[in-house]
């Protein structure tokens, strides 16, 4: 029979019965699912999950937190990230957000903070860090559950093998809970973005002129990534500047971090673009995401917001593989040149960025005015 994934000597920490124990030869799980030690869920009434730290994450997360929600219909859900409390703000099932301390020092007072509450019976961890393993030991929860990799196997009750590398991020995280019992069928990341914020929205996209019967494209800019996700600047121009001809109303959106990029596209465009960069927020961005037709953005976070939201998206993929990460939805359109070089996945382009360079105005234009004629 095989050994549940537990530390080596000399390594780090188990805990049992809520103590924790000198790191040697440890207990074993009572049962099994596909080799893995089985987490008995009616023993399970307190859960913290750790949830992503990227936006376009946290949106691929949404399946596996409503399927623990619904495996564990008793069980209190904590849920703890950068995008809890804004883009989770809605999300059933949830009993307390929380952000993420900015330091490591707050991190690990919010560990031991989370210790002294009444035991989590389980952590489920959707971030691949060492750091978040220890901290999930040190917030002292009895069940530790997390991908197997960057040194915290010993922080970790129950430590998975990664998945394949060609196995998309929706269908990863929710793997992550077969050792609950829980195998849930690939499905598509949905958001409901309420009522009072797209009428915040829609007022919003009035004060650049965008009325209620026109036809209107998002423009995202920026990725958190970096640089070599970006669609050069002359050719977002020359894409906004082909769409106004065609009467269809563009307007770019993103935070602040993305004026100077605006500013090289306002330089090429001979009107001034319509522009939200800086004035939307996360907490508003699903509800103005949902007032467009078509949304047009690298691979980032409001691409996956988008396609949530039930937005037609047209996705431009350079040097990530959209096999791993496209956003997922009836309405969503990928475009990817793959040249030898992608995926390369590095953030700044060492050559000369071929794999968005490649990508043509007309190409992406064909594309969103076709989803423009086939809106409902």
């Amino acid at each position: 029979m095989e050994r549940d994934a537990r530390p080596p000597r000399g390594r780090g920490p188990r805990e049992v019965g809520g103590e924790r124990e000198a790191p040697g030869r440890g207990r074993r799980e009572r049962g099994r699912a596909g080799g893995r030690a089985v987490i008995p869920g009616g023993e399970v009434r307190r859960v913290l999950v750790r949830c992503p730290n990227w936006l376009g994450d946290t949106v691929m997360a949404l399946p596996t937190i409503r399927a623990l929600s619904g495996a564990l219909a008793e069980a209190e859900i904590w849920c703890l990230g950068p995008w809890t409390k804004t883009l989770l703000a809605e999300e059933p099932g949830i009993a307390r957000r929380l952000a993420v301390a900015p330091s490591l020092g707050g991190r690990l007072r919010q560990a031991r903070e989370l210790r002294r509450r009444p035991r989590f019976d389980l952590a489920v961890l959707l971030t691949n860090s060492f750091e978040t393993g220890l901290l999930a030991w040190l917030a002292g929860a009895r069940w530790r559950l997390g991908y197997a990799g960057h040194g915290r196997r010993p922080f970790l009750t129950h430590a998975l093998r990664e998945p394949g590398e060609s196995r998309h991020q929706v269908d990863r995280y929710l793997a992550l809970l077969e050792p609950l019992g829980v195998r849930a069928s690939a499905v598509v990341p949905t958001l409901q973005p309420r009522t009072e914020a797209r009428a915040t929205a829609r007022r919003l996209l009035g004060e650049v002129g965008v009325g209620p019967d026109t036809r209107v494209v998002g423009i995202a800019l920026g990725a958190a990534f970096g640089p070599s996700k970006l669609w050069p600047s002359d050719r977002l121009a020359d894409l906004a500047a082909c769409l106004e001809a065609r009467g269809v109303a563009v307007v770019f959106l993103g935070t602040a971090a993305a004026d100077a990029l605006l500013g090289a596209i306002g330089a090429r465009m001979s009107e001034p673009p319509r522009t939200l960069v800086g004035r939307d927020s996360p907490a508003l961005l699903p509800a103005l995401l949902a007032e467009l037709d078509v949304v047009v953005a690298p691979d980032s976070g409001p691409a996956h917001v988008a396609a949530a939201v039930g937005v037609a998206t047209v996705t431009l993929f350079g040097p990530t593989d959209p096999r791993l990460t496209a956003p997922r939805g009836a309405k969503t359109t990928v475009i990817w040149t793959r040249p030898v070089c992608a995926p390369c996945f590095r953030p700044r382009c060492p050559i000369d960025h071929r794999c968005l360079r490649g990508v043509s105005v007309e190409e992406v234009a064909e594309v969103v005015l076709g989803r423009l004629a086939g809106r409902a």
